[in-house]
């Protein structure tokens, strides 16, 4: 699951679940990938094209994984600290549906967004190893006196048919039920807290002592951008995150391998037991709720946590049919930047942006995007307590 949609307008109702959208209205909330159904996205309208190579007599579009080739370059200078280098080359991204997969874990949403699979191409980058921490997050806003969408009342302008009431800041948390609930209505584990941001996770009588380690969230796609410019990177594109998060591996179902348990231990921070029910989460993993960075096994390439903790932006605007257009070109598509706008069909009005790599609670009862090759969006405002990110830097020469 991935985080919230961010308003639809305020109405007259008790605020629900949605980040600031749902914030004081009864928003959509849509946790990107899984809840993602629901509650990824993120767009805008931007300077973004899609950029592919225009070969026109060979559709790009796979039935299966092609091999990974990798760039043999070393780097051409040591990682800036905390990052790691990313030789980029070429693969085959998106997944196949999983629902007709033969796996532990497959789920039971097809998540046709990711496919056709398709070949890309991406330059060499540095890659920040684990998600921004409250304490990395703490130091940019000490220096700029930044101030996340959570923590700014919302306006009149922005909502002008909403109660003066309803217009208080804060985002969306997960809410878990009394008991089993139906996995259809995602307003039944999800919830617009008051008061709740990066510095209070869980609402305005929680805090960050102990969580210093821990990746930031109620991050929206302006904080995540903001704190990265500060710190002179980026976010990453999709394809970028995808290239990066398979660790030079082939058509794996996750960034570690063929196995969601490899010697029957767990790999991720993600939800084991009864989902969304109270005290459901047992924690197999060893950790309730968002873990500290750097728990599990790096991938390939040294990377932690590119699957499950907390989902993460990517610069990509997020249309469903994406890859198909990429596929159209023909050829290999050669580090796309995503479509020039956004478009989620569920949701036309909701400007929404790409996000990856599933959350803590990601299950395979309800949301398996955890796994390498699969998408989540997020409208671009939105924000929750399993929504974080991770930044990039382009290699000289790259």
């Amino acid at each position: 699951m991935s985080t919230a949609p961010r308003v639809k307008r305020l109405r007259k109702q008790k605020p629900v679940v949605n980040a600031r959208p749902l914030l004081l209205a009864a928003v959509l909330l849509t946790v990107g990938v899984g809840l993602g159904w629901f509650l990824l996205r993120g767009p805008k309208t931007g300077t973004e094209t899609a950029v592919g190579s225009t070969t026109p007599f060979k559709p790009n579009a796979q039935p299966n994984f092609e091999a990974t080739i990798t760039n043999a370059d070393p780097a051409p200078a040591p990682p800036p600290e905390g990052m790691v280098y990313i030789p980029g080359g070429e693969f085959s991204m998106g997944s196949l549906d999983p629902t007709v997969m033969e796996m532990s874990c497959g789920g039971d949403e097809p998540m046709a967004d990711a496919r056709p699979l398709h070949r890309v191409y991406v330059n060499a980058f540095f890659m920040d190893a684990t998600e921004v921490t409250n304490e990395e997050y703490e130091r940019f806003v000490k220096a700029t006196g930044y101030v996340t969408v959570a923590e700014r009342k919302p306006t009149r302008e922005e909502f002008p048919d909403a109660p003066e009431e309803n217009l208080v800041a804060g985002s969306v948390v997960f809410a878990p039920s009394a008991k089993a609930v139906p996995l259809d209505n995602h307003y039944q584990w999800w919830g617009y807290v008051p008061g709740a941001d990066w510095r209070h996770p869980s609402g305005p009588q929680s805090d960050l002592k102990g969580k210093e380690k821990s990746p930031v969230v109620h991050i929206a796609y302006e904080d995540a951008a903001s704190y990265a410019a500060w710190a002179g990177k980026r976010l990453p594109t999709e394809a970028e995150f995808e290239f990066a998060a398979r660790g030079g591996l082939t058509g794996k179902p996750y960034s570690w391998g063929d196995e969601l348990k490899p010697g029957g231990k767990w790999q991720a921070n993600i939800y084991q037991g009864k989902f969304p029910v109270r005290g459901g989460d047992t924690g197999e993993d060893g950790f309730k709720g968002v873990a500290p960075v750097g728990q599990f096994r790096p991938n390939g390439y040294g990377l932690f946590d590119v699957g499950g903790n907390v989902w993460e932006w990517t610069s990509d605007w997020y249309r469903a049919d994406y890859y198909s257009t990429l596929a159209r070109q023909g050829g290999v598509a050669r580090n796309p930047l995503g479509p020039s706008s956004s478009l989620d069909p569920s949701e036309p009005d909701q400007p929404k942006r790409v996000q990856r790599g599933g959350s803590f609670l990601c299950t395979d009862e309800y949301c398996t995007r955890y796994m390498v090759g699969t998408r989540g969006k997020g409208e671009v405002r939105s924000a929750s307590n399993h929504l974080g990110f991770r930044c990039v830097k382009s290699s000289k020469g790259s």
